[in-house]
């Protein structure tokens, strides 16, 4: 037996006026997941648990089967150990976002999703400037960076607030607070007129497009004491493809290996043909494979509801029925890992629908996958990291 996880990172939503009060994930034609809906069973999944941040490091956890508080890893080290950061046992990481803030609201929480190769310019630039024995920065994927600070464990317990729950608000009140706050914020300071003279800004704004003013740090974490290899703890052997460190991190961490398929990407652009070919190959020899798709979630971020539709059509169109076809012998688990919905541009705690079809597992009564079906099977996992048992029962 092989298996395949999908996640549609953000896919989950409220309904919307403008869609006649039907979600995104309704709104979208998914004839491929409808048809693993209709074969399989759908229900709801908790994977955010109570009082637990509702972002991504949390419900992916789960999705993997761990319990997001027993094996709890502070995000910043997550994506540290993506890029192949080794923390010293004095030292934490926060994730650091280069944003746009204009008179005091934060107009973009990706300074206005700003490449990679852009992003990688200023960033290299600014940790020439600004490392020293304190601090180090190191440039990730798009606006998305690592900080490193020495000899302040303070900093985990600052109050944070990540960007992309400000989009479009004023941003006073909501900067990194407590004892030991000052040193963020002198970051902060000094960061400031470097970005606004890098070559890379200047550029953007000529260009029209919107310069990274600030850096926003948050999310802090410290070098894991190590969770138990996913192969360990299940019994096969996995790998997984995401165009994102928070992914590739716990992937790290859990033993399990990384694809590393061109074209993919955190984004819209991302070529989901390449994915779903390059994951599937890659059961030739593994047991189980994660696909981990980032675009439904950026859009949800940006509030652009034809975007989101687009991004979970196109999940269904290039990466489910490729699934569908495939040859092997199958059990499938599709399902978002959070909702990010679209009138408030970020993420909520709430169960998400799930998928699980393949040899043994039963229809239990879905006409299509939806929040709607989802909840009228009345099947509930909470915890949610009982997908992954169910997955592999």
């Amino acid at each position: 037996m092989k298996y395949v996880v999908v996640i549609l990172d953000g896919a989950s939503g409220w309904p919307l006026a403008e869609l006649g009060g039907k979600t995104c994930l309704q709104a979208a034609s998914t004839p491929h997941l409808d048809a693993l809906a209709r074969e399989g069973q759908v229900g709801l999944a908790q994977t955010v648990p109570v009082g637990a941040e509702p972002s991504s490091a949390a419900a992916c956890t789960s999705i993997l089967g761990y319990d997001p508080a027993d094996d709890y890893v502070g995000r910043g080290a997550i994506e540290a150990a993506s890029m192949g950061i080794e923390l010293a046992s004095d030292e934490v990481a926060l994730r650091l976002n280069l944003v746009t803030i204009h008179e005091g609201v934060m107009t973009s929480y990706a300074a206005g999703h700003i490449s990679t190769e852009e992003s990688r310019a200023i960033v290299t630039h600014m940790a020439t400037a600004l490392d020293d024995e304190t601090f180090r920065l190191y440039p990730g994927v798009a606006y998305r960076h690592i900080l490193v600070v020495k000899g302040h464990p303070e900093l985990l317990d600052l109050v944070y607030t990540p960007p992309h729950d400000i989009s479009d608000k004023p941003i006073a009140g909501l900067l990194p607070s407590g004892p030991g706050e000052e040193l963020l914020l002198e970051y902060m300071d000094r960061a400031r007129p470097l970005l606004a003279n890098i070559a890379v800004n200047t550029c953007r704004a000529d260009l029209g497009a919107l310069p990274a003013t600030d850096v926003w740090p948050f999310w802090p974490g410290v070098r894991p004491s190590g969770m138990v290899p996913f192969a360990e703890k299940r019994g096969v052997d996995a790998t997984m493809t995401s165009g994102v460190d928070l992914l590739n991190g716990l992937a790290v961490l859990a033993g399990i290996d990384r694809l590393q398929i061109p074209g993919v990407t955190d984004g819209p652009d991302t070529d989901y043909v390449a994915q779903a070919e390059g994951a599937l190959a890659s059961l030739a020899d593994h047991d189980l494979v994660v696909i981990h798709v980032e675009s439904p979630d950026e859009m949800g971020h940006a509030g652009d509801i034809a975007g989101k539709i687009a991004a979970i059509e196109a999940i269904d169109r290039e990466i489910v029925s490729r699934i569908r076809r495939c040859s092997e012998e199958l059990r499938i688990l599709a399902m978002p890992d959070h909702a990010t919905p679209i009138e408030i541009k970020t993420h909520v705690g709430e169960p998400v629908p799930f998928i699980l079809w393949g040899p043994g597992i039963e229809s239990n009564g879905a006409r299509a996958y939806d929040q709607y079906w989802a909840a009228r099977t009345r099947l509930v996992l909470d915890p949610g990291r009982q997908v992954m048992d169910q997955l592999l029962g």
